[in-house]
């Protein structure tokens, strides 16, 4: 079980404790597979103590802090004492220590990895999304993940976005419906396919893709609130927005760019007047964020 102290750092941080501790549990159970840690129950006296400080070797933005010290403290059974100097959402440059845990050397050893993983991983996902958000800052524009995320890191890599300052599309396919071009063609067409979730689920948000400009305005007109373009040119996407205008009667439809999208495109992109960029690379792309764990005695 997670400690009460870490739990109510993991809600703050507007995380389930149930949720991440389901995941840490998993990927420690991955890693011991069964077993011990026999290279550190071989070399280490059991009543052996020490210090680590989780340190970032490059600039960036933190994500995960909370997240790796529930790692130490279920290898710990919550005996790890842990001293935060850094919070999610923070930019970090090399040097800064994310904070500090003493307790057990060999509960520190064997929760280390684990720790480390999702740390760099969720800090790099944070640090991607800042690049993105930083290069539209300005515009209006705002910076939105897709699905295309780790099978079951969903939810902290979605948060990781949200530290990094940009914003969750779905969490599921169960909480909005998107029309994508499959859809389009099972349905027998766009507007068909718009009229059917309607009719099917009307209380959800729609949101529908749309490959051409011939396709944008039937859906606005039978009502659709949010138009996905998929793989526009800005040239297309700032027609685009110049034909569903700001005011009546479309002034309520938002407009999403997606596909093809690049960091040294996304201001101009953002520039034509499109209420989102859709960055699948936020989750499915990101490189860890340089982090260590550096060991001192007690």
């Amino acid at each position: 079980m997670i400690s009460a102290q870490i739990a109510g750092r993991l809600e703050a941080a507007g995380l389930d404790p149930d949720h991440v501790e389901r995941v840490v549990r998993l990927a420690l159970d991955e890693d011991l597979d069964g077993g011990v840690d026999i290279t550190s129950v071989a070399t280490v006296d059991e009543d052996a103590r020490a210090v680590a400080d989780f340190t970032t070797r490059a600039a960036g933005v933190a994500a995960g802090i909370p997240v790796a010290a529930a790692v130490l403290d279920a290898v710990s059974g919550g005996a790890a004492e842990i001293e935060f100097r850094a919070a999610d959402g923070d930019r970090i440059e090399p040097g800064d220590v994310l904070f500090t845990v003493s307790g057990r050397t060999r509960d520190l050893l064997t929760a280390e990895r684990t720790a480390l993983n999702l740390l760099s991983h969720l800090s790099g996902v944070a640090t991607v999304t800042r690049a993105w958000v930083d290069t539209v800052a300005g515009t209006g524009a705002k910076i939105r993940d897709t699905r295309k995320t780790t099978p079951g890191l969903r939810r902290l890599e979605k948060y990781a976005v949200r530290c990094g300052g940009g914003v969750n599309h779905r969490m599921s396919l169960s909480d909005a419906a998107m029309v994508k071009d499959n859809h389009v063609v099972a349905a027998g067409g766009v507007v068909e396919a718009f009229d059917a979730v309607r009719k099917r689920f009307p209380d959800v948000a729609i949101e529908v893709e749309v490959d051409s400009l011939d396709q944008l305005l039937p859906v606005v007109e039978a009502g659709a609130e949010l138009v996905l373009l998929d793989n526009f040119t800005p040239e297309r996407m700032r027609a685009a927005v110049l034909l569903v205008g700001r005011n009546e009667p479309y002034g309520r439809t938002r407009l999403e760019a997606s596909g093809g999208l690049t960091l040294d495109g996304a201001r101009a992109a953002a520039e034509t007047g499109v209420d989102y960029l859709s960055v699948g690379a936020l989750t499915h792309s990101a490189p860890i964020l340089d982090i260590g764990c550096d060991f001192r005695s007690t």
